[in-house]
């Protein structure tokens, strides 16, 4: 399709299509826009935690405010009841440091605290630790769903990013409780106690493996939704699919690594790093350096075993570390570069058009 200009705006006033004031306001967000993505350089993933000390003095003297609440609780010994009170103050002041400030730190801080608020709120009421554990998973269970639905609705009121990772964090309570309930051994499975790594060994623990696989599919398809609505990521939609991503590329990246590289022998080793390069074609496809970020340790287990590291020695560790480096820093520097040419020899595929732009990479 043909770039949309100015002149085209310009024509549809003339046919009566739109008035003046609307061809202005549709010129100004174009230039918006455009000035934005240009002054952003093509190699930067829009990432913001803060606009300046103001906003980290805040956040502080709001810890501090709700370091207070948390002394009352434990003085009170009404811990339902201050967190009733917390999650209406939060409320409250997002009103003001987000919807009135626009104030990006606080706004974060208020959510991890609304979040807080609903979860021991929920919980104070639904559950009962010296109860029989199939029954905590329930209410577990419960106590995500009410999390989530929280957070969903706080994110539709004030539009904070951050809060779609929240919501996931809750998502993810529900599915490992939904994992609990379907398998109750699969939370206290033996290889668990062991390490962490039998969670999420699908041959070890099926059961919670694939529930979480299956969270980080949702999680990347709720991303990759956010993504395609803002494909030059000049927008709050951007950042929404950047934190859903932050959860989606640990779950699948641990699934199938450990699964993988703790199947016997090579081809152990030898699918996993299969696996991780299809990983690194679709972070280089979607233009999200997240899922490849979670992969990093993969990359060294699979070199250290490829320079015979089983004994530890001082060479072996240190030549991991120079080529992980190496393969790292490289792929930094001409992740642009490797991102145009691998989308222009692709075929034509659904949503490609609506993927970050690669023809002015290089």
């Amino acid at each position: 399709m043909p770039e949309f200009g100015t002149d085209d705006i310009r024509a549809g006033v003339a046919a009566g299509l739109i008035d003046e004031a609307q061809a202005a306001g549709l010129i100004a967000i174009a230039n918006k826009r455009l000035g934005y993505r240009q002054n952003m350089g093509a190699e930067d993933e829009p990432f913001e935690l803060f606009k300046g000390f103001s906003e980290i003095f805040v956040t502080v003297g709001l810890g501090i405010l709700y370091g207070g609440f948390m002394s009352v609780a434990v003085l009170t010994q009404s811990l339902a009841a201050v967190a009733a009170i917390s999650a209406v103050l939060t409320v409250l002041f997002a009103f003001y440091f987000t919807l009135k400030r626009r104030m990006t730190l606080p706004s974060i801080g208020l959510a991890i605290v609304f979040a807080v608020s609903v979860a021991v709120l929920a919980g104070s009421f639904l559950i009962d630790f010296g109860a029989d554990p199939s029954v905590i998973v329930y209410r577990v269970l419960a106590v995500s769903a009410i999390g989530a639905s929280a957070m969903l609705g706080y994110f539709r009121k004030f539009r904070v990013p951050f809060a779609m990772f929240l919501f996931g964090i809750f998502g993810a309570g529900a599915a490992i409780s939904i994992a609990g309930i379907v398998a109750p051994e699969s939370i206290f499975a033996t290889a668990f106690m062991r390490s962490a790594e039998g969670v999420f060994d699908i041959s070890r623990n099926p059961t919670m493996a694939w529930t979480m696989l299956i969270f980080g599919l949702l999680a990347f398809l709720g991303g990759m939704y956010f993504d395609t609505r803002d494909p030059y990521r000049i927008s709050r939609l951007s950042a929404c699919g950047f934190w859903l991503h932050i959860l989606a590329a640990p779950a699948i990246v641990n699934v199938v690594a450990l699964s993988l590289l703790n199947l016997d022998g090579t081809m152990g080793y030898g699918l996993a790093t299969l696996a991780l390069f299809v990983i690194a074609i679709v972070a280089l496809v979607i233009d999200r350096r997240s899922f490849l970020t979670a992969g990093i340790a993969y990359i060294g287990i699979i070199l250290a075993w490829a320079l015979g590291s089983d004994s530890g020695s001082g060479w072996s560790i240190s030549l991991t570390l120079l080529l992980m480096g190496a393969f790292i820093t490289a792929l930094g520097t001409w992740w642009v570069q490797l991102r145009a040419v691998l989308m222009r020899r692709l075929p034509a595929f659904p949503f490609k058009n609506r993927l970050p732009p690669f023809q002015e990479a290089l």
